[in-house]
């Protein structure tokens, strides 16, 4: 077989192969002759259809299958003997003006680029830290004395305020027609905790039981509900029900309550702040491994191959059709979704993945066994039985690729802070958690 290899541009190459005519005529042959071994058809014993006909019915289907065996096969072989790492798969044509007894094609395909990285030293890389304080703790046993709290009616000249749990008529409309969702009657929901628009909250702030309001609300431009949006209704509420909450007191029956191990309000507090460190843990982790690949995606040299990119879009538009279908949105299948939306992305993840396999091979940094063991500890320690999540892991080689990926941007994330310069900072809880104070 000869191989002669060009270059196009960047990383695209053409192959040009040439294989014997007797090579495919004595593949497609023998595969004929063992599917009539086979093969059933009307008016036949099995195995007994004469080789014309099996020829006639089954030979086009048998010629497509070898010749896509046999000129992938040659093509990968000169590949390898060429020493080239394909990316994607090759295009592959028939060539007009082969030899005598020979068949000649084209294979148009690109090949992984080299990856230059550069002087890691200079890269500037911001590391937060946080910690968790008692404030924290405090906040959160509120959130879980909030879900275990009871209602009790109020008095009759009680004014709503906010922890109440009102319960309302209203009846909106828009230019004085009524619109679809602007009507309710018995709608329950808790002064204070933005399950309403803001200024639907302040509306029902301080009436009482029995009285009712009319008042302007003025919908948000970019609100959900697109025919109201940007819109202002004028809306009535009559108040049927005010409830005030009752938190359960912060005492070892609330700490049994949750399950604690010894049922005190010490265990809680220790319970919820070992949760809340392995949450701080996790997020810290997450923004300085990201603050890291940022810095080395930016301090490498590389062309991208466009099937690569193009195999991680139609990957990740896959993965938004079968979320759209979890959702219980019909016809996703023939749902255009433009191929532009994931481009960036898909970019950015190829040239990510390329640099982070140079450095890993360059740098060794592999994932060891005991890496890969401790990983899979942490991941398990949260739950009630750890030792079954260890062996829910191990017991797949998939679910344990996916932790090797772990320990191994962990590995990258630590080799890359040792290289660069790193400016410490401090975040408070709430920052990092993204909640507000």
């Amino acid at each position: 077989m000869a191989v002669n290899v060009e270059t196009l541009e960047k990383l695209e190459r053409k192959m040009t192969l040439t294989l014997p005519v007797e090579t495919i005529h004595s593949e497609i042959e023998a595969r004929l002759k063992k599917l009539a071994r086979t093969v059933k058809m009307d008016g036949f014993r099995p195995g007994k259809v004469p080789m014309g006909i099996v020829a006639q019915r089954y030979g086009y289907s048998v010629q497509h299958e070898v010749m896509n065996d046999k000129v992938g096969e040659a093509f990968f072989n000169a590949a390898n003997e060429a020493k080239l790492r394909v990316a994607g798969q090759p295009t592959i044509t028939e060539k007009d003006g082969a030899p005598e007894g020979q068949m000649a094609f084209d294979a148009v395909f690109e090949v992984f680029p080299e990856v230059k990285i550069g002087d890691l030293s200079t890269a500037e890389i911001e590391k937060v830290s946080a910690d968790v304080g008692d404030d924290a703790i405090d906040r959160t046993i509120d959130i879980l004395r909030k879900q275990r709290r009871s209602f009790a009616q109020r008095a009759k000249d009680a004014a709503a305020e906010d922890g109440d749990r009102v319960t309302i008529d209203f009846a909106g409309k828009i230019d004085g027609e009524a619109f679809e969702g602007g009507k309710a009657e018995d709608f329950q929901f808790v002064v204070g905790e933005g399950q309403m628009l803001k200024e639907f909250e302040d509306a029902v702030r301080g009436m009482k039981l029995g009285e009712s309001k009319t008042f302007p609300l003025p919908f948000p431009e970019d609100y959900h509900g697109k025919d109201v949006a940007g819109k202002t209704a004028d809306f009535m509420v009559t108040v049927q029900k005010i409830e005030a909450a009752h938190l359960p007191e912060v005492n070892d029956q609330l700490a049994k309550s949750l399950g604690v191990q010894g049922g005190s309000v010490e265990g809680l507090r220790a319970d919820i702040r070992k949760n809340l460190e392995r949450e701080v843990k996790f997020r810290l982790n997450q923004r300085n491994k990201q603050a890291v690949m940022d810095a080395l995606v930016a301090k490498a040299e590389l062309d991208i191959p466009n099937s690569s990119v193009q195999t991680e879009i139609d990957r990740m538009t896959a993965n938004a059709r079968a979320d759209l279908k979890s959702r219980g949105m019909k016809d996703v299948e023939t749902l255009p979704i433009p191929e532009d939306t994931f481009r960036p992305e898909a970019e950015r993840r190829v040239r990510l993945g390329l640099v982070l396999a140079e450095l890993v091979k360059s740098q060794k940094l592999q994932a060891t066994p005991e890496q890969l063991k401790a990983q899979v500890e942490d991941l398990a320690a949260s739950y009630e039985k750890p030792e079954e999540v260890v062996r829910y892991y191990y017991a797949d080689n998939g679910r344990l690729a996916d932790v090797e990926a772990m320990v191994i941007e962990n590995n990258v994330t630590d080799h890359v802070l040792k290289q660069a310069k790193v400016t410490d900072k401090k975040l408070g809880f709430d920052d990092l958690m993204g909640q507000q104070a």
